[in-house]
């Protein structure tokens, strides 16, 4: 992307060779996507990060360490591809944040982030009944204040990197998602849960606060007062509360293979990859950017993501589709 500035336009230089006028202050527009956009429009992390890597098996390992590994990476295969799963599977420490697991859940993401043939991310525990447990307490009480504080703050970085995926996210809460834990799934873009199952940022109960987004997101998600209330308090709400409150997508109830979750969610994920790739992957860049400026701003936004869209072979095969009364194929060109 090349940017060029003037007192009253700024143009976008995209990939396609498309320029694209945007009638708002510089400042306003690079407030809304210098953060880790992970689309080009403001972020030079593509040309840092180099080609997507070659996926020559079904799943992977993403750790470089020894031992069990606790987070891999899995490409669906066959009626599912197109759909990529962050496999969450800390045994002895309920899939909590520990310094291993959050390397590996960087690296899955690392993996992610430029493979143009995922269209959707699903993140799930390998654990039955729970999600994420939150921080590693044990872990944590080794730490110094220093060490502490550091690594809170790449807890703080990883949510925005999950955030910050082009593709939609959706966590599949068939467990408890507490603490950190409920942070990671509020990174995503969509939730679904099981009815039983446990969704609470407890961090209060425990002499602290949320520290890796939470406190940020929470209130964005389900209002600042709601918000206010069960952070104050640190209460958990169940799957069936959380839909109510607008914390989770979908609410289901859970079955005896105690995943009636991610089959839910495999059925959004397959609904959503469908659709076309680009499109989708501009509609949720429009939509988390425009909605931390004016509404003026996000117009320039949307703009410049619906430019994006113009030159598509997918639009182009949209159209044809319709009129040929058929189900389009989009292939993400």
């Amino acid at each position: 992307t090349t940017r060029f500035r003037s007192a009253r336009t700024l143009l976008l230089r995209t990939s396609m060779g498309l320029v694209c006028r945007c009638p708002v202050p510089w400042r306003a527009l690079h407030s809304a996507g210098a953060q880790g956009s992970g689309l080009g429009f403001w972020s030079s992390a593509r040309s840092r990060a180099g080609p997507s890597p070659a996926w020559s098996q079904q799943q992977r390992s993403v750790s470089s360490g020894g031992g069990e590994k606790e987070v891999m990476l899995r490409h669906l295969p066959g009626k599912h591809a197109g759909i990529a799963e962050i496999l969450m599977h800390r045994v002895r420490a309920r899939n909590a944040l520990g310094r291993v697991f959050v390397k590996e859940l960087f690296d899955a993401l690392e993996g992610l982030r430029h493979d143009n043939s995922v269209r959707v991310v699903i993140i799930k525990s390998e654990l039955k009944g729970v999600f994420c447990s939150g921080a590693d307490l044990k872990e944590r009480a080794q730490m110094s204040n220093e060490e502490v504080g550091h690594f809170v703050q790449g807890l703080r970085r990883l949510m925005s990197e999950i955030a910050a995926l082009p593709m939609p996210t959706i966590a599949a809460l068939d467990g408890h998602a507490l603490g950190g834990g409920l942070e990671l799934a509020l990174a995503c873009d969509l939730r679904v849960a099981a009815s039983s199952a446990k969704m609470g940022l407890i961090e209060t109960t425990r002499g602290l606060l949320p520290g890796a987004g939470g406190s940020q997101r929470l209130p964005r998600l389900i209002g600042l007062g709601l918000a206010k209330e069960l952070i104050f308090t640190g209460r958990q709400v169940d799957g069936e509360e959380a839909l109510s409150i607008g914390l989770v997508n979908h609410s289901v109830a859970q079955n005896e293979t105690g995943d009636a979750a991610y089959l839910k969610t495999i059925a959004l994920a397959e609904e959503i990859a469908l659709q076309a790739p680009v499109a989708v992957r501009m509609a949720k860049h429009a939509i988390n950017k425009g909605i931390e400026v004016d509404i003026a701003s996000g117009m320039s936004v949307e703009g410049l993501c619906y430019a994006q869209v113009i030159p598509t072979k997918d639009r182009l095969e949209g159209m044809v589709s319709f009129a040929e009364k058929r189900l389009p194929q989009f292939t993400g060109e």
